[in-house]
């Protein structure tokens, strides 16, 4: 008991010893305000260019029958223009029903990885239940925010857009999120129809525009069978710009 009393006043005696100047609590005061100042700037949301264009609402989930999507070979050109190949990891943005995700599980293979998301709960889970029954082991499914579909980092050598990005009602906050999930060399491709949001598409001047002011570069673009939709794939070619920085487009659609 004596000994705990002895190091308890001793601590005390230190901590008089050792008491600071007024001008250094004074210092040490404004530096705290500082941190503090800084760390609640960090927690306030970024600020991004609003769309400046229509966008059209989410109608459903499902973007046709299957057999009918199959019967236009629109997958195998769109696979075969982004030159997936096994082993890459791969994610489906806005996958709805899993069209994409269920048939990109073998092409990537076992030593691959496909991420499916989603932004409506519900859809979500129906995915992970199919994925589940069809036992596609090399598939995780997630839920995504409409701003932010929340990608590992770096972690992915293609993001596929596939029919989703003229619902997207913050496009450069979505894309600013999105490129943080690019590995070096990966490619964002997106698949569209050529006409107006309004109509469920994006004119590619539009699309290429929009792109751009996060540093995407065009790489690819052709024409898909059956209609009026295209393929487009693009790169990082610069540095992602700071929110604030973001040049939206001043185009017409």
């Amino acid at each position: 008991m004596h000994e705990q009393s002895s190091f308890v006043l001793s601590e005390v005696e230190g901590r008089r010893r050792r008491r600071p100047s007024n001008s250094l609590r004074a210092n040490v005061l404004l530096l705290g305000c500082a941190l503090l100042a800084g760390c609640r700037a960090q927690s306030e949301p970024a600020s991004f260019p609003p769309a400046g264009r229509d966008v059209a609402p989410i109608v459903s989930d499902a973007f046709s029958t299957e057999d009918v999507r199959d019967r236009v070979g629109e997958f195998e050109a769109v696979v075969a223009a982004a030159e997936v190949k096994p082993g890459m990891s791969v994610a489906d943005i806005g996958a709805g029903e899993g069209y994409y995700t269920v048939r990109l599980s073998p092409l990537v293979g076992i030593r691959g990885r496909v991420l499916a998301q989603d932004i409506v709960p519900e859809v979500r889970d129906r995915l992970a239940e199919r994925v589940q029954r069809e036992k596609l082991d090399n598939v995780a499914v997630r839920l995504g925010e409409p701003s932010d579909p929340s990608l590992p980092p770096s972690s992915l050598d293609r993001i596929f857009l596939v029919h989703m990005y003229h619902e997207v009602t913050d496009p450069y906050a979505f894309l600013w999120h999105l490129i943080g999930g690019l590995r070096q060399g990966g490619e964002v491709v997106v698949v569209d129809a050529d006409r107006p949001v309004k109509r469920h598409g994006i004119p590619p001047a539009r699309l290429k525009c929009e792109l751009a002011a996060l540093g995407l570069s065009l790489q690819r673009f052709e024409r898909l069978p059956g209609g009026d939709s295209y393929f487009a794939a693009f790169r990082i070619a610069a540095p992602r710009p700071a929110p604030a920085a973001i040049k939206p487009c001043a185009m017409p659609e």
